[in-house]
């Protein structure tokens, strides 16, 4: 055993002893935000005289904002709540905008036009599902769990120890969740060996991106406690051609209705004008990532192309066999990478698709292949 997972050991048996301890009246509110990379997750915990009943009884709270060697400080401005699942009840958990001095959003703050965004086209009840792809590192930087010869065989939802490890992060992750209220909708092991994902959804409007980012900050928590790194590196394993994503589905009322199958083909025939747009805000490097991920591998589409089709993974939007036999439901749109931010994906999606017309352009068209 290593001397960190000695120490882990030590450290959570001796953290009992503390939490047993009575706490009064009191509640630990732990502030959640987006750091000014906008791929990064910060917290701080404030201590209130009683349990909030809601979002409106956690007082803003000021905190220090870095670029650089340069600090400014901001606010942070309570958004979504939720229960804490490592302190526990009454203590919360609470997604925090970040605003300037002026209560301006940052830059970094793409929630504030997001939501906006999701208030226009309240009326057509968008639904988001997404699919979060991470994979578990040791503190040495090498993947959790593998053996000294290298890469175990690569098996998807595989089940036994010589193909998957860290399958305890993945159910503490989900319980985790779940006790905090975040609507996790599932789980299962991926393509590499120290590989998972996790789904959210279905949630409406603004919602998704809330319950996604704190979805990511408890993994990361979690990850804390067994001495593991969780990594939303689009390709994760540099030389390997396993790369991570974060699918999204979409729908609306009227693409979940009976005949809504003609509402989703229109909706895709709008992205495929603005592929490259698209790829832009689908990871947190304005489409380098995608670059190296999207490689037209056996589940992933052409980085230079747009590409649909019924059933098949390796396009850019999916639509799923039994949608296309009910003639409705949603579609899958497979190009957002692992580290994208939700609130752009989201608010991507709902622009082309209900707001905006895309003009043609056949740079953005590439090919569209046959269903």
């Amino acid at each position: 055993m290593s001397d960190l997972s000695e120490s882990l050991r030590l450290h959570k048996t001796v953290k009992k002893h503390y939490m047993s301890l009575a706490k009064g009246a009191e509640c630990q509110v732990t502030y959640v935000w987006i750091d000014n990379a906008g791929e990064n997750l910060q917290c701080k915990t404030r201590i209130l005289n009683k349990e909030p009943t809601g979002i409106k009884d956690i007082p803003e709270w000021t905190t220090v904002w870095a670029i650089g060697h340069h600090f400014s400080e901001v606010t942070l401005v309570p958004v979504r709540m939720f229960r804490d699942p490592f302190t526990l009840d009454p203590d919360k958990l609470v997604l925090c905008e970040v605003l300037d001095s002026n209560h301006v959003p940052k830059e970094s703050n793409q929630r504030s036009q997001s939501a906006k965004v999701m208030e226009e086209v309240r009326e057509f009840q968008p639904w988001f599902g997404m699919e979060q792809e991470y994979t578990l590192f040791g503190l040495d930087g090498k993947p959790f769990g593998w053996p000294p010869q290298g890469c175990p065989r690569r098996a998807h939802c595989a089940v036994g120890i010589n193909k998957v490890y860290g399958r305890d992060i993945c159910i503490c992750h989900c319980r985790a969740c779940l006790y905090a209220g975040v609507k996790i909708c599932g789980t299962n092991a991926e393509a590499l060996a120290s590989q998972w994902e996790f789904q959210v959804g279905p949630c409406e409007g603004i919602e998704m991106g809330d319950h996604l980012w704190m979805a990511r900050y408890i993994l990361h928590r979690v990850c804390e406690d067994f001495g593991v790194v969780a990594s939303f590196d689009a390709q994760p394993i540099e030389g390997n051609t396993a790369t991570s994503g974060c699918h999204i589905n979409f729908s609306t009322k009227e693409m979940r209705s009976e005949g809504g199958l003609q509402y989703i083909e229109e909706a895709i025939k709008r992205l495929s004008k603005r592929h490259s747009q698209h790829l832009r805000v689908y990871d947190s490097h304005n489409g380098a990532d995608n670059m190296r991920r999207l490689n037209n591998q056996s589940t992933t589409s052409d980085f230079h192309y747009f590409s649909t089709a019924v059933s098949s993974r390796a396009v850019s939007v999916r639509i799923p066999g039994h949608v296309s036999q009910m003639g409705c439901g949603y579609f899958e749109d497979r190009r957002p990478a692992a580290n994208c931010d939700p609130y752009l994906v989201m608010r991507a999606l709902v622009e082309t698709c209900l707001l905006e017309t895309p003009e043609e352009n056949d740079d953005d068209v590439g090919k569209i292949m046959a269903s």
